[in-house]
């Protein structure tokens, strides 16, 4: 590969930790703070990304070593291609990218959702009802113009990408530790009635929720070959990123349960602004404020999912798996420009179907998202096995143990998502997604087999792996 095909290798210390934690905190914590403690109660949301926390540290201590180990652009399609094969490396990279794309397309449709706070009545000309909800010109289009402007950033470079990217997360939080510190002083304990609401059906309803909430630390390994910092440096701002953004989403929910009350929590339709405007003395300008902390939060996490989704994308193509021509970079700015269009098609098209799918996205994204942890989880156990003296530059102790609590908890969530569980994927909405992705995958998976050869793959990959040997 020559110079002028390769991503440019500029990310710093900052640079890599605002991409995976304003990634994870996203829009989410201002949007849907209200529906975790609604479904759960106060205690019951805390207790739930406790423990899709704990998940998602052992998964990320595997993708830590790994990613240490394995600096290449694609992150699950390497570990899963060294340790498990084409056909795995495929399964576990498809469904990564289905959670990217999800993440993508609900910034889409949260957008809209922001300016209904900050300016009533703007949705006007009606096109039609989906879900029970009317979809209008203006509220479709706000979404649409939005995923266009985050599309011409990231096609435009990595570098430009991050600078936004480190200002906006320093101003998401400075708005988050306002609210938390205003709830300290201006909360009560009483608001946080009842703590535990609906017993474990309300919590796992949580529980489904928490993947898609905490997805972004993985945009760190897809950017590997990106970062200019030493191997274990990776690993080590990987984890980071997670424990931060779990420490974020708890103290979020316990700020937002002791400012509003449960009848304040239902008449609210962005509980996290209004919560905000009452700890500062029902102040309008304090909730926009928060507004656009969150306006922050919805574009550093549509900024990293580009990041990431372009770049698993570009790892496929290039290895046969997916079409070439999304394997091109751009000549100039060194971004692979074809993947990004391929996401901005997928993502515009989704504030056409309306408020409603922001939980749609939520819930199928995220079962894409727990399948390739899963699948990384498994690739760190058998490579710890039958590669034992791989070069692990941030290795974790305890052998394949951590490892094997990553799989056990990842099987334990993905159950969750199953038919005849209090927190199934609803259908026909939620499977629909699901089901689309799948054969929209095996499509291009058996188009580009056809086309390149099986051999290809594995040809390809030796190569790239010889790189870092």
């Amino acid at each position: 590969m020559n110079d002028s095909d390769k991503l440019l290798k500029i990310l710093s210390n900052k640079d890599v930790l605002a991409l995976a934690f304003g990634a994870m905190i996203g829009w989410g914590w201002v949007v849907t703070s209200g529906l975790w403690i609604t479904e759960a109660g106060s205690l019951g949301a805390i207790l739930a990304f406790a423990i899709g926390g704990l998940l998602v540290v052992f998964v990320g201590l595997t993708y830590a070593e790994l990613a240490s180990a394995l600096p290449l652009v694609g992150g699950e399609h390497v570990y899963t291609f060294k340790a498990m094969g084409r056909g795995a490396s495929f399964v576990a990279t498809w469904s990564i990218i289905l959670g990217y794309v999800s993440v993508v397309a609900f910034e889409a449709v949260a957008l809209p959702t922001v300016f209904e706070y900050m300016v009533p009545n703007y949705s006007q000309g009606y096109l039609y009802t989906i879900a029970g909800w009317d979809v209008t010109v203006t509220w479709a289009g706000v979404g649409m113009i939005g995923s266009l402007t985050i599309a011409w950033i990231n096609y435009r470079g990595i570098k430009l990408t991050t600078v936004i990217s480190v200002i906006l997360t320093a101003f998401i939080l400075a708005a988050g530790i306002m609210l938390i510190t205003g709830s300290t002083f201006g909360g009560n304990m009483d608001n946080m009635q009842p703590l535990i609401k609906a017993g474990t059906t309300g919590i796992f309803t949580v529980i489904i929720m928490t993947p898609f909430m905490f997805v972004g630390f993985d945009v760190i390994p897809q950017a590997a070959e990106e970062i200019n910092l030493p191997q274990r440096k990776i690993g080590q701002l990987l984890i980071v990123s997670v424990i931060l953004a779990v420490i974020w989403y708890i103290a979020i929910i316990f700020g937002v349960s002791r400012i509003l009350n449960p009848a304040e929590l239902a008449a609210s339709n962005l509980v996290t602004a209004d919560a905000m405007a009452k700890a500062f003395g029902d102040s309008n300008l304090m909730g926009n404020v928060l507004v656009l902390g969150g306006i922050g939060g919805i574009m550093t996490s549509w900024l990293g999912f580009y990041v990431g989704g372009s770049r698993a994308i570009y790892a496929l193509a290039n290895a046969g798996m997916l079409p070439k021509a999304l394997g091109k970079l751009h000549p100039k700015y060194k971004t692979p420009y074809r993947a990004i269009i391929l996401i901005a098609l997928l993502s515009t098209a989704a504030p056409l179907l309306g408020r409603p799918s922001l939980v749609w996205l939520v819930n199928s994204g995220g079962l894409g998202l727990v399948v390739a942890w899963l699948m990384v989880s498994i690739s760190f156990i058998l490579l710890r096995k039958r590669e034992p003296h791989m070069n692990r530059p941030f290795k974790l102790p305890g052998g394949t143990f951590i490892g094997w609590i990553a799989v056990l908890m990842s099987i334990g969530v993905i159950i969750l998502y199953m038919p005849g569980m209090p927190s199934s994927l609803a259908w026909p909405y939620e499977w629909f997604i699901i089901g689309a992705w799948t054969i929209l995958g095996c499509i291009l998976y058996t188009y580009s087999i056809k086309k390149y050869g099986k051999s290809y793959a594995n040809e390809y990959m030796k190569k790239e792996l010889d790189r870092i040997a």
